[in-house]
């Protein structure tokens, strides 16, 4: 099955929504640029056509795209390598060249060694138009650049422009779909059309789409966003991708917790891969308990840290196609077990109290209880006090 976020990916300008005054700017920067010109930074948050709108560019002008991926680009070496390559080698296909740096916020950090000095150096060389995409221009790292470059914000969609896309979809792939449920998915995607495409693919998974549908999947408000922040941590091998994938997200720790054991497994097939991430879960929840136990709250970081970026790392290489991610059933099975064992704790309780010890300990000693029930049930069921459910449970168990 292939992945709808690749499969709708606009091959014109046209097809990008709701950026149009971006988009005239884009068009201008491209169309008339001569050597000497800034580089133009495009910015904004995920999912809003910052990337896709210089690959349909691209494609519509019939200019060969030099894509390189910053966060793949961590020292001055590999940087001068392959951006100096592109910038100042003819195109192989007798093109003009359009050059695309993605998530050059991804180029900052402890391993880089002179990463944006390097690109800054570049960019003045450069014979073709240079186009740069960042989600936050204002990161301190790449402040320098950032001064070298005309800036273009691209601004969250508003649910309309996400609604008339995903009514496309839905008629391309022969979704029955009700507007209302549409409209909801639609606003909850919070601008980013992106995760909105991800969404109706997961939701649709059975050729329609309902509000009951999106209740029974992921119930209401709380879970679409942690839908949305799954798909960035099992989709991405980049740690600066995923590191900050449930900043956002209106659900607890151990929700989150909940959500990534249900669905790891269904991602992850490969048993290499689906036990490091086992591992790292494992991490992380030792750590939680030391916060519980002793009040570490500086360990929090370290918990999501390793839902996150230890998650996606985990696997060697991104899984093809696309899961419907569900919630958890591990609440539903911790309830029918507290149910089960409800009798015996009440019991024990009774006990502890006549024998004056702890629950439990008398929690340990029921199955001696046991025995001594088949001797003389009606004496210990009025020492007991024990009711009719209770005395049943002692006889069957």
């Amino acid at each position: 099955m292939s992945v709808w976020i690749n499969k709708y990916t606009p091959k014109s300008l046209s097809e990008v929504q709701g950026q149009d005054t971006a988009i005239k700017r884009l068009k201008s920067y491209v169309n008339n640029y001569k050597r000497g010109v800034k580089p133009l930074l495009i910015y904004g948050p995920q999912g809003v056509g910052k990337t896709s709108s210089v690959y349909a560019l691209a494609f519509e002008k019939d200019f060969e795209l030099i894509e390189l991926n910053a966060s793949n680009l961590r020292n001055a070496e590999s940087i001068n390598s392959l951006v100096g390559a592109a910038i100042n080698q003819a195109s192989l296909f007798q093109k003009k060249k359009l050059i695309l740096i993605d998530e050059i916020d991804g180029v900052a950090g402890r391993e880089d060694r002179g990463g944006v000095a390097a690109i800054n150096t570049l960019i003045d060389k450069s014979t073709f138009p240079i186009v740069i995409i960042a989600n936050d221009p204002y990161t301190k790292s790449i402040s320098s650049l950032k001064k070298k470059c005309e800036l273009l914000e691209y601004h969250p969609l508003l649910y309309t422009s996400i609604l008339s896309y995903l009514k496309m979809i839905c008629l391309k792939e022969g979704i029955a779909a009700d507007e209302d449920a549409l409209t909801s998915l639609a606003r909850s995607a919070g601008g980013d059309l992106r995760a909105a495409i991800n969404d109706l693919q997961s939701f649709s998974y059975n050729g329609k789409l309902t509000n009951s549908d999106l209740e029974l999947a992921y119930g209401r408000d709380h879970t679409e966003k942690i839908t949305n922040a799954l798909v960035r941590v099992f989709k991405t091998l980049d740690a600066s991708v995923a590191i900050n994938a449930f900043n956002d997200v209106q659900e607890d720790l151990d929700q989150i917790f909940f959500w990534v054991e249900e669905n790891l497994p269904k991602e992850y097939t490969k048993v290499e891969d689906l036990a490091e991430a086992f591992s790292n879960l494992a991490l992380a929840d030792v750590f939680k308990g030391r916060i519980r136990r002793w009040q570490y709250y500086r360990f929090y970081v370290y918990c999501y840290n390793l839902l996150s970026a230890g998650i996606a790392l985990s696997k060697k290489e991104k899984y093809p196609g696309f899961i419907a991610l569900k919630p958890t059933t591990r609440i539903l099975r911790m309830w029918m077990a507290n149910q089960k064992n409800a009798k015996k704790i009440a019991i024990a309780r009774k006990l502890a109290a006549k024998t004056h010890t702890s629950v439990k300990r008398a929690r340990e000693n029921v199955s001696y209880l046991k025995v001594y029930f088949k001797k003389d049930s009606e004496k210990l069921s009025k020492l007991l006090d024990l009711s009719s459910d209770e005395i049943e449970w002692l006889i069957s168990s």
